[in-house]
């Protein structure tokens, strides 16, 4: 498998959780079927569309690949059927969030990095892919960014995508680089929602 199908498929499973955690909020929001398949379409593909907005890489994939609009509506509706309950329960949200989240920060790096730019602006890439999804999905749910929240989410995404730079870096296969690097996002965010870890707060802040 060459790094062009890899990448294929990695975008396309992190475009199905993302969405994943998409509908199970509107779910959760108790929106209608059509609110449950735009928040499932819109946090699937908002962070990529963003990122090939940014690296010139129009029209972006999901206007040009069938695959791109497919997925994020067939897991809405999979949610809309099958896990009316799940959807209520904040933590099954915030798993297929982390997961989403470290598959994009691959993803977003791997195609800045193969579209020209530099370690650093990669990297910068992969974070805003990453997170580019939950903040639409948060907005259109009323809810406040969880990457405004104090939580651990932004930083998680930005190491995972410096790992995944330093692998290109360093010519190692890009499987690898992806591997360690989602997981080391997945690992940090997960842990952070465990231990109830936070980014600082201003002196008197209560976390949330």
């Amino acid at each position: 498998m060459n790094s062009h199908d890899l990448l294929v498929i990695l975008d396309l499973v992190g475009i199905f959780v993302f969405a994943i955690s998409g509908a199970l909020v509107a779910v959760r929001k108790q929106l209608d079927l059509f609110g449950v398949l735009v928040l499932a379409v819109t946090t699937g593909l908002g962070g990529g569309f963003l990122r090939d907005v940014l690296i010139d890489a129009t029209p972006p994939a999901a206007l040009q690949d069938w695959r791109y609009l497919t997925v994020p509506v067939a897991a809405g509706l999979l949610c809309f059927v099958f896990h009316p309950q799940v959807g209520r329960r904040e933590s099954a949200v915030n798993v297929f969030d982390a997961f989403g989240l470290a598959l994009f920060c691959v993803t977003g790096t791997a195609k800045a990095l193969s579209y020209g730019l530099g370690p650093v602006p990669a990297a910068l890439m992969g974070m805003v892919t990453a997170i580019g999804g939950g903040m639409v999905r948060d907005l259109l749910a009323g809810r406040v960014p969880v990457v405004f929240r104090g939580e651990l989410y932004a930083t998680p995404a930005l190491v995972g995508a410096a790992i995944v730079t330093i692998g290109w870096q360093l010519d190692q296969e890009l499987w690898l680089g992806a591997a360690v690097g989602g997981t080391t996002c997945l690992v940090w965010r997960l842990l952070a929602l465990r231990l109830r870890w936070h980014a600082p707060l201003p002196r008197g802040s209560a976390s949330t």
